[in-house]
């Protein structure tokens, strides 16, 4: 989460006129969507087991029509009707819906008249420090309600305001950003006195540590992608200037440097987990977001000048991502009984501890945590070190992009469903696993006192991550996992007053330090309820796997290639 930090009036001030985004003002443009599969016909026939049949699907700004084949991907943007106590489609809602869709609007942020976000939190108990400010990453589940709802011009305008923010320059102290740097967020500053409106953005230069979100950028094409997906509208990703923005994102990952490796070296504090909780190196929720966002990419960018060369450089790119990622972050039984035989000091190309990790490094938690059957995405793999805790957001984008195999993506749900008490709980979702206590605390966070143990990053349970919970499950075919999280869910999250998130080892209680009616918490549920009732909306979130892009690579023999 972002908000660890006030931003103060010395930050830029970026003065935008309504001519700026009058080029954006086109009405949408039709386009054939091509449908592709999504989940086999046996994860259609096992969740019309666990949900109520629905033979209909009403779109509210066109005739009704017979209800979509769960299998494609294309998701038609039409209302949900979660704005009233019982949906259109079927579904007996649960009563909370509409109490979270209130609650939703009301952190609309307006910009000029026009809703361009949504707030962090309305919690008028706690100082506001910056969480009455648009942040990207949060805004995503809150883009996605709307979506699925029908109501597409917030995330359009969101869209378009911070793409003009991107164009600005960017210092801490007197060091210059890359041009391609998105902001982690941006708040309307009103002026009683000239009566005018302008955005206030940070782009890190306010935050704690003073570190750029490099989650940003991925995040904007992701939600992209999501908005074309959903609106069939591709006259907005056509644009020069957004077809430059994706660009300038790409070209800040994509360029040439001193690494070894195709994933992204990235500081501490750099994404979601926005404080000292030793993640530097190549964390696990960034690369998975790098890969989705190279693949969104690959959908939005034109072929034409500039682009032809980018598209060339992602696919090459995926190709040595993927293949880097499922071999050598990838942990199950068999790949953790070699890492524990694992010889040290070897030299050459023929060397199978590649990454000369020492066994003894092994905590006793991982072999007790790791069942028969299951695996997952380690945290973080890098020279001489791998961090074996369990990070949820990381490992949920990794089957939605399809990094994942879906050999591998289903032993991750086999893990949720083996390690339900530690990972899910009394409330979903665990960010991290296990947490970091004594020593380990002292040395890795430098004696946060917000990351305590089984507190906010350090073990905590973040509500939000359900709707990329259930996005995975239905995905893998197992939608079962995500209604059992979702019925946790709605038995607390209203009553408790919809809090930023929970400690304690099963999620008992309400954060030491957690914002109430926190935005993401109540959008990242209303996704997760609308995905389930309506699995064509996966389509948004979700990349099939292409085997051009992303070669199959044998389990348990990566040690050895």
């Amino acid at each position: 989460m972002s908000q660890n930090g006030g931003v103060s009036t010395s930050n830029a001030i970026f003065e935008i006129d309504d001519d700026d985004f009058s080029r954006f003002s086109e009405k949408p443009k039709p386009i054939i969507t091509e449908r592709k599969r999504s989940f086999d016909e046996k994860s259609f026939s096992e969740l019309s087991i666990t949900m109520s049949p629905r033979p209909f699907y009403r779109n509210t700004e066109n005739s009704s029509r017979v209800f979509e084949p769960v299998d494609s991907i294309y998701s038609s943007g039409g209302r949900s009707g979660f704005d009233t106590p019982r949906s259109d489609n079927g579904f007996e809602t649960h009563p909370i819906v509409s109490e979270a869709w209130e609650a939703l609007r009301q952190s609309i942020v307006y910009f000029r008249s026009e809703p361009v976000g949504t707030i962090a939190a309305i919690d008028h108990s706690e100082d506001k420090l910056n969480y009455d400010q648009v942040f990207v990453r949060d805004f995503v589940p809150s883009a996605l309600a709307f979506l699925m709802n029908g109501e597409p011009d917030i995330v359009k305008n969101f869209l378009t305001k911070t793409l003009r923010l991107q164009s600005w320059e960017k210092k801490v102290d007197l060091f210059k950003l890359g041009e391609g740097v998105m902001p982690a967020s941006f708040k309307v500053h009103h002026d009683a006195v000239r009566n005018t409106e302008t955005l206030v953005a940070d782009f890190g230069e306010a935050a704690i540590g003073r570190v750029a979100p490099v989650d940003s950028g991925f995040w904007w094409i992701i939600l992209l992608r999501a908005y074309t997906k959903s609106t069939g509208d591709s006259s907005l990703a056509d644009k020069p200037e957004v077809q430059r923005g994706i660009r300038l994102i790409l070209g800040i990952c994509l360029s040439e440097g001193f690494d070894t490796f195709p994933t992204l070296l990235c500081a501490d504090g750099c994404c979601m987990i926005d404080r000292r909780m030793g993640i530097y190196g190549y964390p696990i929720e960034i690369q998975a977001l790098f890969f989705m966002a190279l693949r969104c990419a690959l959908q939005l960018l034109r072929p034409e000048g500039e682009g032809k060369e980018f598209i060339q450089r992602i696919v090459e790119r995926l190709h040595a991502l993927s293949y880097h990622m499922r071999n050598y972050f990838w942990l199950d039984l068999k790949q953790l009984n070699d890492i524990y035989r694992f010889k040290t000091e070897e030299y050459s190309h023929t060397a199978v501890n590649k990454f000369n990790v020492m066994p003894d490094s092994l905590e006793d938690w991982v072999f007790d945590f790791m069942p028969v059957k299951g695996g997952y995405f380690i945290g973080n793999v890098s020279p001489a070190r791998m961090d074996f805790r369990w990070f949820c957001l990381g490992n949920c984008v990794a089957i939605l992009s399809s990094m994942a195999t879906p050999e591998q993506a289903s032993a991750i749900m086999d893990l949720i469903e083996a390690r339900w008490d530690e990972l899910v709980g009394e409330m979903p979702l665990k960010i991290s696993y296990p947490a970091l206590e004594g020593h380990d605390w002292k040395i890795v966070t430098g004696y946060d006192p917000k990351n305590t143990r089984w507190s906010y990053h350090n073990g905590g349970s973040w509500p939000v991550l359900l709707w990329l919970l259930t996005a995975a499950c239905i995905k893998s075919g197992r939608p079962q996992i995500a209604k059992k999280a979702i019925e946790l869910t709605e038995a607390r999250l209203l009553k408790d007053g919809w809090p930023e998130y929970y400690d304690g080892k099963t999620g008992r209680f309400i954060g030491k330090q957690a914002r109430k009616n926190q935005t993401w918490s109540i959008a990242g549920y209303l996704v997760a309820k609308m995905m389930l009732e309506d699995p064509s909306h996966l389509g948004m979130v979700s990349l099939e796997e292409d085997k051009q892009i992303c070669p199959q690579i044998k389990r348990s023999h990566s040690w050895t290639c």
